[in-house]
């Protein structure tokens, strides 16, 4: 018997599948991506969108390193500005980086990877997002 741990994403456009992904919203009118709910596009007003999957790979366009956190989480981070491949542009956490200048490249390749951020009680886990640079 096989027993299946549950797991559900801490956002709701981080898809949890075969190949964990994220689904931006794209403006119907003029195409442009975000990540969280909108009632109406931030470039041109619009209020259609649709479920639009983006690249699990992009580049580091800035980052800066966080020294200062919420309670109960751990400190030093990179935090950082991706510039996805095939469009889109999002801010998540480096992961498997040390917080130095000198670890992380402005331009560098990196790719979306998942990590269980917490469990509650009855052994569900919450599954977080990151990305991790490539060499």
């Amino acid at each position: 018997m096989t027993v299946t741990t549950a797991k559900i994403p801490m956002v709701g456009y981080l898809v949890l599948d075969d190949e964990p992904h994220l689904v931006a919203q794209r403006c119907v009118a003029c195409g442009a991506l975000f990540f969280d709910r909108r009632n109406g596009c931030a470039r041109c007003s619009a209020t259609e969108f649709e479920r639009h999957p983006v690249a699990n790979t992009g580049y580091i366009r800035s980052y800066t390193i966080v020294h200062r956190a919420a309670p109960k989480v751990p400190a030093p981070y990179v935090s950082a500005v991706v510039e996805l491949d095939g469009g889109g542009v999002i801010k998540a956490n480096l992961v498997d980086v040390q917080p130095d200048p000198d670890a992380v490249n402005i331009g560098g390749r990196v790719r979306l990877t998942t990590f269980v951020a917490g469990v509650d009680d009855d052994g569900t886990e919450a599954v977080a997002f990151g990305y991790i640079q490539e060499q």
